[in-house]
């Protein structure tokens, strides 16, 4: 009996690493961004079915954000020359800083749509852990 207890519990402990390694190994340190990205696919039991439609959501969004990264590089570019040609907080700098905001919050939108689509992929058991996570990374500190 003990020795049967003592297998079920290193099993279960060599597993539990081998998950946690596997994460770290195969995917990035977690950053906001991608916290919620790791707990999907290294906490949360995904069936085949949802994390193919989960895939498909991470490609989708990939592309539209590094639209909107690219649109707001360009707006930082232009700032830039406004800065340059204005030297001080004129009409060129301020409609450049207004333009880098719209695709601030574009990119926000974007990526809060994100967040709410692959949650509708989740069971209500999922989603739970999903929203704790989500909460924690929008309040973290650092």
């Amino acid at each position: 009996m003990n020795r049967t207890l003592l297998t079920i519990i290193l099993a279960l402990l060599a597993a539990m690493a081998g998950a946690f390694i596997g994460c770290r190994i195969m995917m990035p340190a977690a950053t906001q961004g991608t916290e919620i990205h790791a707990l999907l696919h290294c906490t949360i039991a995904l069936d085949p079915d949802q994390e193919a439609r989960i895939n498909a959501l991470e490609a989708g969004f990939a592309i539209k954000r590094a639209g909107l990264e690219a649109q707001l590089r360009r707006d930082n570019a232009a700032l830039a020359v406004a800065i340059d040609q204005e030297h001080q907080n004129g009409p060129r700098v301020a409609d450049a800083i207004d333009r880098s905001h719209h695709t601030m919050g574009a990119l926000q939108k974007a990526t809060l749509a994100h967040v709410f689509a692959m949650r509708r992929v989740l069971r209500p058991d999922q989603a739970a852990a999903f929203d704790r996570v989500v909460v924690r990374a929008l309040t973290a500190t650092s």
